[in-house]
C-alpha cells in the first residue's frame, strides 16, 4: 500500500514538521508515504475570480505532473463541498477500495483558494472533514492522523476515540 500527500504549500513551523513526521513514523507500518509540496500561488487580498482561476490552474498543472494515472491508484481530492465521513466510515472506504485492487491513494489538499476544477474532475473520492475552514498546515496532520486512525481501525487494533 502506498500513499501520496500531494499539498499545496509548505510546512513553515517545526512543530508542524514534527508532528508530521511522527504520523509518518507511525503510518511506516501500515504503508509506504510520500508527501510532495507544491509551491502556493500568491493572489493578492482582494483579487477577483480571474486572478484566483490563474493562481488555481498554475497550481493544479503542478499537482497534475505528480498524479500517476495507474488504475490500482484513487485520487482523493480534500474539498469543502466533498463527502464528510466520519472516521469509521473513512476506514471502511478505504478498506472498499483496497479489496477492489487499490494500492496506491493519492490525497491533495489545495491552497487557500482551493482546487482548480481540472483537479477535482479526475477525483474518484471527493472527501470534506468540515464545512469549517483549517489552516493547510494543520489540516495535513489532521489528515495523516484519519490515515493513520483509518488503517488501525482495518486492523481491528485500539486507538484512542
Amino acid at each position: 500500500m502506498t500513499i501520496t500527500i500531494i499539498a499545496v504549500g509548505k510546512l513553515k513551523e517545526i512543530f508542524w514538521e514534527k508532528a508530521c513526521d511522527e504520523y509518518i513514523k507511525r503510518l511506516s507500518r501500515y504503508c509506504k508515504i510520500k508527501i510532495i509540496e507544491i509551491h502556493d500561488e500568491k493572489v493578492p487580498a482582494g483579487a477577483g475570480a480571474a486572478e484566483i482561476e490563474i493562481a488555481t490552474k498554475k497550481e493544479s498543472e503542478a499537482i497534475l505532473r505528480h498524479l500517476s494515472c495507474r488504475r490500482s491508484n484513487t485520487l482523493v481530492t480534500l474539498e469543502i463541498n466533498g463527502i464528510q465521513n466520519d472516521s469509521i466510515a473513512f476506514a471502511k472506504k478505504m478498506d472498499s477500495f483496497m479489496v477492489n485492487g487499490i494500492s496506491h491513494f493519492t490525497f491533495v489538499i489545495g491552497g487557500s483558494n482551493g482546487l482548480h476544477h481540472q483537479i477535482i474532475e479526475k477525483s474518484q473520492w471527493h472527501l470534506s472533514f468540515s464545512q469549517m475552514t483549517f489552516p493547510h498546515q494543520l489540516f495535513r496532520i489532521m489528515l495523516l492522523e484519519q490515515i493513520y486512525r483509518g488503517f488501525k481501525i482495518n486492523h481491528h487494533e485500539t486507538y484512542h476515540k
